[in-house]
């Protein structure tokens, strides 16, 4: 999970890692961190050529990101973080999510949460890579 740098730059920080204690996720691992271009590329590889990677790795690179790994209670800890966040776009998330109650617009929608077991493997590996 990744609480990009408009998270983090409006003071979300907070607020958005309780929701995901009070849901019963533990964390693993946290890191404070301005991610380099490099990086943002590798991770978002699967959009290359889409209108939004350039706004999007421009967002994620303007400041501190701060990224965890969550651990959950049950067996679907990727689902409950998705569901937890919302939908992608803020403006069509529901109520009750991170992105519906605290987003503003695309790319600002505040989080990144892997969809699926692989992609949080894959995810885990490229940012922490000590616990791989």
């Amino acid at each position: 999970m990744i609480l990009k740098p408009d998270a983090v730059a409006r003071g979300l920080v907070g607020e958005i890692l309780a929701r995901f204690e009070r849901k019963g996720l533990s964390f693993v691992a946290v890191d404070l961190r301005t991610l380099d271009d490099a990086t943002l590329r590798a991770h978002y590889a699967e959009h290359a050529g889409k209108p939004f990677l350039e706004p999007l790795v421009a967002l994620m690179s303007s400041g501190p990101s701060l990224l965890a790994v969550l651990e959950g209670p049950g067996e679907d800890t990727v689902g409950i973080v998705r569901n937890l966040l919302g939908a992608t776009d803020p403006a069509s998330a529901a109520p009750g999510t991170i992105r519906g109650d605290l987003g503003l617009a695309l790319p600002a929608n505040l989080v990144h949460g892997s969809d699926s077991p692989a992609t949080a493997a894959a995810e885990i590996a490229r940012f922490f890579p000590a616990l791989g």
